[in-house]
Order: structure tokens, then sequence, then C-alpha cells
């Protein structure tokens, strides 16, 4: 029975005392799970409402902006904005920092998200998700100096994702293991149904995009063809592979049952670093990752250390189960080629 489940608060505040998570966090988080159940049931109705297809515009990224990426995120903002101590907020959807405190102190808070991962999905019925994390300022910043959202991915306090699905999942880690919780529509409230998800270390499940194979480094495409290769291959067993062209799914089914996630950068993106954003896609997901025991890398360095250089800065990806993602490290380390050159085919 749901009942029997810990609410989201109730979890929240719990681990307030037994972590020290401050109730102004808790309160952050608990109106981020409002702006997500919103995005829901929007994402839900959107048929009768009319907000499925495009917005007629474009994000910073060029990418043709859905009207549900723009009611997102205007959720996401609006809700943030209930929090006093967020001082900063950085969205896929928006080309500038959007600034919420004139003077940013010790203790204040940056957010940044994805408010809705996997979107040209929504035409076809598919789930899609939204994604965030949390920064804690440790020293006063300038609000005239969009260089100083900038932070490491280790800087993070909290980060998380939501599933719009046949459930909708939300799933968090404040630094001590990753936690997912299940809307539940008769009450409306989120309950605890996976404590301190783990990855296992092994896996025969990948997901990553195929169509690219053509483009992709001699690691990556190594890896890959062991991989389809099967029990007659080096590997000596079966693998499955996964794609659903949203980041939160395939993340969401290696925290459940394990795997490797792979966008890696290749010939057609390695101008722009690769296809997955550090601040509010890479930067998150490799929390999670790392707090359930997996790795994130981006081939050749921990996601978690790279330091950024502009807000809506791209990397390339790979997370999951540890011995797999060190697997595909190692044939990194063994290429002659450098990531940021153009491999052979």
């Amino acid at each position: 029975m749901p009942h029997d489940r810990p609410t989201l608060r109730q979890f929240l505040l719990k681990d307030y005392r037994t972590h020290g998570t401050e109730k102004d966090l808790v309160f952050l988080l608990e109106d981020i799970a409002t702006a997500c159940r919103v995005i829901a049931s929007r994402i839900r109705n959107g048929s009768f409402a009319g907000d499925l297809g495009s917005a007629g515009s474009t994000n910073i990224q060029g990418e043709t902006q859905k009207q549900l990426d723009v009611i997102a995120n205007d959720e996401f903002e609006g809700h943030c904005r209930n929090c006093s101590r967020v001082a900063a907020l950085v969205s896929e959807e928006v080309e500038d920092v959007i600034w919420l405190k004139a003077t940013p102190a010790v203790g204040d808070y940056i957010v940044y998200f994805d408010p809705l991962d996997g979107s040209s999905n929504l035409d076809v019925n598919l789930s899609v998700g939204s994604i965030f994390s949390i920064v804690q300022l440790t020293e006063a910043i300038d609000a005239s100096d969009d260089r100083t959202v900038l932070r490491r991915g280790t800087e993070q306090i909290c980060a998380g994702y939501a599933v719009y699905g046949p459930a909708m999942s939300f799933v968090i880690t404040t630094g001590a293991g990753v936690h997912g919780f299940t809307n539940h529509l008769g009450s409306g409230e989120f309950r605890l149904v996976s404590r301190d998800m783990t990855i296992p270390e092994e896996t025969d499940e990948f997901a990553i995009n195929a169509s690219r194979h053509s483009s992709w480094n001699q690691p990556i495409r190594r890896y890959f063809d062991e991989c389809v290769a099967g029990k007659d291959g080096p590997r000596g067993k079966t693998f499955n592979m996964r794609w659903t062209a949203s980041m939160v799914l395939d993340i969401h089914r290696i925290l459940t049952r394990g795997g490797v996630f792979l966008y890696p950068d290749d010939s057609a993106n390695r101008a722009q670093g690769g296809k997955l954003r550090l601040l509010y896609e890479a930067n998150p997901m490799a929390m999670l990752i790392e707090q359930a025991g997996g790795r994130a890398t981006t081939g050749r360095d921990r996601i978690l250390d790279v330091q950024p250089t502009s807000s809506h800065q791209r990397v390339p990806v790979i997370f999951g189960s540890k011995a797999e993602v060190e697997r595909i490290e190692g044939y990194f380390e063994e290429s002659p080629v450098s990531v940021g050159a153009q491999d052979p085919v």
C-alpha cells in the first residue's frame, strides 16, 4: 500500500536530521517535484490543450523548441523562484543565465536544469523527462558575470530527474545514495519506491545511437563491434542494445538494472564538443551514476572534474556499470589517436 512508504517530504526531513540537509534545500526540492508534477499533467493533456508540436522558435543550441519545452521551462523557473536562496538559474532553453539575486551570497543556490529531455518523443507518445542539479555557493559571486555559474560537477550538492512515463518517477541524490520515488495518482504524493539504487558492476546491455557508427572514433567503434559480435565475438556473450533518444530514460534503466549509456563525440559533432550539455545534463547524471556505484567519463576524464567554459558547453559522455565503463576507458588509453582528432574509419 502507498501509505506504507515514506513521502518525499518525510524522506527529505529524515535526510535533514541524518545528513544535515538544509531545510531550504528540502523546500526547493519539493518545489522542483511540484514543477515536475505540473509538467507531467501538461504532457498528459497536451493533445487536448493544443500544447503538442513546435513552438516556432529555437533554443541556444539551434534546436527547434516544442511548445512543451517552453512550458516546462516556465514551470521550472516559476517554482524555483519560490526559494529565496536561489541566486541563479541555468536552463537549456534560455541563452543567458537567469539571475534572481543582485548580490548572491555564501550559502545561496544555483539551479541547473533541462526542463524537458527527449521532447522529440512527444509527438509519438514516448516517455520524456526532466533533469536538474543544485550547487551551493561557498563564496559571494558577481551577478553581472555569467562566468561565475561555471562550476565543476564536484560542487553539486544535489541532482535528480523525473521520468514522465506510465508512472511518473522522481529520482534524487543529496550525496548519500540514490533514491527513487513514484507519484501516486490518487493522492498526488511522491512515495519512496527504491532506496539506495545501485548499478551492477557488470552488464550485458548498452545504449547508443548506432546510426552514427561511421562517425565514431576507434575506441567507441571497437566497443560497439565487440558487443554486437555476441557469443562468437571477443566478449563471448550476447549484449542487448537499447536506445530511446532520451537520456533520462536510458539512465533510469541503467539505475534500475544496469547497463552503459554512450553519447561520444564523433566526426559530426566534435567541433561542438559532443552532443550533451555539461552543466544541466552530464553533471547531474554523472553525480547520480557515481552515487549509485557506477562510473561517468568522457572517455578520458571523469565528468565531474571537467571545468566548464560556457553555460551551454557540450561534452562526450559514457555512463554506467563500472567494469564496462573502465573497459571503454582502457580502449581510449590504447588508442593512438586523441579524442579531438579525426579517427580513420
